[in-house]
C-alpha cells in the first residue's frame, strides 16, 4: 500500500472526509496505528509525559525526538509520518529551527514537522517552507510553552483571547503551513478558524467541526493515568489488562508454574545421557 501524502490529506479534507492522527512513539505503537489505517502517525513530545515521565513537553531535546522517530519511521510504511519539532528548536532563531527541522527530516524520513505557535513562529514558517519542509502548525493550548502561560487549559474562552488565536492561525497558514492542530478551545473558536482557513484543520479538544481529530494514544488506551483530560474518550482500559497480565505472570514464577514444560525445549534422551556421561566422566 502506498504512503500517503499531504496532496491526498488536503484533498480528502476538500471532500469532507474527516483525518485521524494518532501518537506512537516506538515500533511496535507505530506498527499498530498503521495496520489499524490512521491516516497521520505522530511523534509527539508528549512522550516527555507518557513514556520518560518528565513533567513537561517542553523538557524534551532534539536528540529524544530523533531517537522515538527513528523507531517510529521503521513500522509506518502507510501513514504520513510528522514530527514534533521540540521546544529547545523552537526557542532559537529562524534558521535554528530550519536546521533541527531539516535534521529531523534527514534522519528520520518523516513527511512534515510540527510546530506550536509562539511570538514570531510565523517567520520560522517562512524559513522552512522556503527550504522545502512541509510544516503542520499548532494553535490554541501550546504545551511547549503552557506553564508560563496560566498552566493547561482551555485558551480562548473570551472573545479577545478567541480573535489572538483566530490570528494566529491565519498567519500560520499565511507562512505556508499545510494543516494545523487546534487544541483546547471552545468549540466556536475551532469552527471560525476551520471555516476560515484553506488548510486541513485538525481538532484536540476543539470540538466536532474541524477536519480530523488527534489524540494521544495512550490516553486513548487507558495506559496514561496522571490525569485525564476531558476531551479524551478511552476505547479501551489497556493499562489495567497489562497490569492483570504482569501480576499473573509474578504469581506463576512464585509458585513454579511458570515455565511448565511447554516453555522449554528438551534434549533428545540420548543425547541427554551421554552429556550425563561426559560430566561424570570428568568429575
Amino acid at each position: 500500500m502506498a504512503r500517503l501524502t499531504i496532496a491526498q490529506l488536503q484533498r480528502r479534507a476538500r471532500q469532507g472526509q474527516r483525518l485521524t492522527m494518532l501518537t506512537a512513539y516506538d515500533y511496535p505503537m507505530a506498527r499498530l496505528l498503521d495496520e489499524a489505517g490512521v491516516d497521520i502517525v505522530l511523534v509527539g513530545d508528549s512522550l516527555a509525559m507518557v513514556v520518560m515521565g518528565l513533567e513537561s513537553t517542553a523538557e524534551v531535546t532534539l536528540a529524544h525526538m530523533l531517537h522515538h522517530a527513528q523507531a517510529v519511521r521503521r513500522g509506518v510504511s502507510h501513514a504520513l509520518l510528522v514530527v514534533d519539532l521540540p521546544a529547545e528548536s523552537l526557542r532559537g532563531s529562524p534558521e535554528r529551527v530550519r536546521r533541527d527541522a531539516q535534521r529531523l527530516r534527514k534522519e528520520t524520513g518523516c513527511e512534515a514537522v510540527k510546530v506550536e505557535w509562539r511570538p514570531r513562529m510565523d517567520r520560522a514558517v517562512r524559513v522552512m517552507v522556503h527550504a522545502g519542509i512541509p510544516v503542520m502548525g499548532h494553535v490554541g493550548l501550546t504545551p511547549q510553552t503552557a506553564q508560563v502561560e496560566g498552566g493547561f487549559g482551555y485558551r480562548g474562552k473570551d472573545a479577545a483571547s478567541a480573535q489572538r488565536i483566530i490570528n494566529q492561525a491565519l498567519q500560520l497558514e499565511a507562512a505556508g503551513c499545510w494543516s494545523l492542530v487546534i487544541e483546547c478551545v471552545p468549540d466556536v473558536v475551532a469552527e471560525e478558524i476551520t471555516q476560515r482557513l484553506r488548510i486541513p484543520t485538525i481538532g484536540i479538544g476543539a470540538g466536532r467541526s474541524c477536519d480530523g481529530q488527534v489524540l494521544v494514544t495512550h490516553d486513548l488506551l487507558g495506559l496514561y493515568d496522571r490525569f485525564h483530560p476531558r476531551f479524551v474518550k478511552r476505547y479501551a482500559q489497556a493499562g489495567a489488562l497489562m497490569r492483570r497480565a504482569m501480576q499473573r505472570y509474578c504469581l506463576d514464577v512464585r509458585q513454579r508454574r511458570f515455565p511448565a514444560s511447554a516453555h522449554s525445549r528438551p534434549m533428545a534422551p540420548v543425547e541427554a545421557a551421554r552429556l550425563r556421561q561426559q560430566l561424570n566422566g570428568h568429575a
